[in-house]
Formats: structure tokens, sequence, C-alpha cells
């Protein structure tokens, strides 16, 4: 019966990869000027671009992030076919994003958002990695995580994700308008605005009660906002639209720390998306800011 137990546990904690018939979506080449907006969107570059240097694209990883767990550190994906992803298919980047599934077939850790990623659309990803190979393969591999010694297990992610990963796409609501629709999935989804602005628990899931309403840093090194109406309540649309353009506020201040990279971002996207997460975020349930 233990090992019955054990052997069960075993299944279900196993990473499970896009089935075969999800992946013939994936073969279709990919517009790479569309991918552009999809990275810019994703901060792709805040995270992977190497430190120490002004290239955006120059995605050798290695960017240190202090986590309660440890230290992670981000990867090399340019297309360097050693260092880099060169080598992988478009099936392998769906799978490191809708599923938190590495080509080797082992969990990637949640400090790579794939939570959020993993509600993404296939044209999406696509046209990612069309973009992603038109950028400069950079040799180096970025250092070993360090963290503390029970969570290099990685199976044990299996069980977070029993508890948090949901991997349903994001349908329409028939009730909402095309932008409405537009920016549910923008914010929800590639723009993953709820990694940051929400509180975790324990196990570093998100707290449902306190999505968009603000939360730790996942450095533990501030604060982010409340995004909900109890915080922004009566800033217009044109107000958050313009943020995400200039990371100017309507009381004439300027955003800061981390959220400096994301309108890095956002301002690359068309006004036509940034209004669209602007409708979305203006109808977010209001929730009370909960204490850092």
């Amino acid at each position: 019966m233990i090992a019955a137990g054990v052997a069960g546990l075993w299944w279900i904690t196993a990473p499970q990869p896009l089935s075969s018939a999800e992946i013939d979506q994936f073969d279709a080449p990919g517009d790479p000027n569309r991918g552009q907006q999809v990275f810019a969107l994703g901060d792709c570059a805040s995270c992977h671009a190497s430190p120490g240097q002004t290239d955006r694209l120059h995605l050798g990883g290695g960017l240190a992030l202090a986590s309660p767990y440890g230290t992670f550190r981000v990867p090399n994906i340019s297309p360097h076919p050693v260092d880099g992803i060169g080598v992988w298919k478009t099936v392998d980047l769906a799978n490191a994003l809708l599923r938190g599934v590495s080509p080797a077939g082992s969990h990637y850790y949640p400090v790579f958002p794939y939570e959020s990623f993993a509600h993404m659309t296939a044209g999406d990803v696509v046209d990612l990695m069309a973009y992603l190979r038109t950028l400069p393969p950079i040799s180096g591999r970025a250092p070993a995580h360090d963290i503390n010694f029970l969570f290099q297990i990685r199976r044990f992610v299996g069980f977070w994700k029993l508890l948090y990963f949901d991997r349903k796409p994001i349908e329409p609501d028939l009730g909402g308008d095309a932008k409405w629709n537009r920016g549910r999935y923008l914010v929800e989804s590639v723009g993953h605005c709820a990694e940051c602005h929400s509180t975790r628990d324990i196990f570093g899931g998100i707290k449902a009660e306190t999505r968009f309403a603000g939360g730790q840093d996942p450095e533990g090194v501030g604060f982010a906002p409340n995004i909900t109406p109890t915080r922004i309540g009566d800033w217009s649309k044109q107000d958050i639209a313009e943020l995400l353009r200039s990371g100017n506020t309507p009381n004439h201040g300027r955003v800061g720390s981390s959220m400096t990279e994301v309108v890095t971002n956002t301002a690359m996207l068309s006004d036509g998306d940034r209004e669209a997460m602007a409708i979305y975020i203006k109808s977010l349930p209001a929730r009370p800011t909960p204490k850092p």
C-alpha cells in the first residue's frame, strides 16, 4: 500500500508537457514583428538581459533573483545553440511557457511566471519564438541556482502546480466588449501583472483575495501598489494608458523601482493595446491593500 501511495504521488507530480494532439498548432512559422510586441509586453528583457551592460537584447541571462527560498539565476534565452535556446523547437518554448516544463522534461521553478504565461495563445507563442530567433546569440550560461536544499528537488514543484497552476485558456467573456477582452488577456496572461501586484502565501502562491491589491516585491525590497479601484479608482483609463506609455502618473509623479522597466516595455505597445489594458484594469474589483 505504501508503495502504491508513493507511486501515486510520483505520478500526480510528474511534469505534464503538451499532448501530441496539442503540438501541431506550434508548427506555423510565426511573425517576428508581432513577436516583438509579445516580447515587450512579457517584460522578457527585464529579466533575461545580461546584467552590467546596456543592450536589452543581449539575452545572456545571469540576473540574480533573491527569494525566501534562495537565489535563482535567470537563464540565457538567446539563440545560442549551446548556451541559449538556439536548438529549441517552438514546441519547447510552448512547453516552457504553457506548462512550466523544460525540454529535458523537468519542472521549471515558478519564479518564471508561467502561472500567467500558461494562458497565452498558440499564435503569441509562435510569434515570440520567431522574434527570439532574430536576436543575436550570446555565449555563456548563468550560474546555478543557489537555493535551499529542500527546493532543489524539482519534483516538489509538481505539488505546487497541483495547488496553484491553472492551465485553462482565458475564454472571451461574451458580456464584455472586444477591447475589454483584449485587455483582460494582456493583463492576466502575457503582461503577468498580478505576479507583482498581489500578495503571496508561504508556498509562493498568489492569495486570491489580494489579486491586484498589492504585495511585497518578490525580492522583498519594496511593495507593489494596489491597482484596484481602492487605490486608483479616481484614475481615468486615459491616465492608466498614459502611465503605461510614459511612466507619468496623474498626480504629476512618476513610477519607480521595477515598474520603470515595465514602462520601458509597455511604451513599445500600440496605443490600442495600452488602452485595452487600461479598460480592463479600470474594471478590476476593489480590494483592500494587504499589510506589507
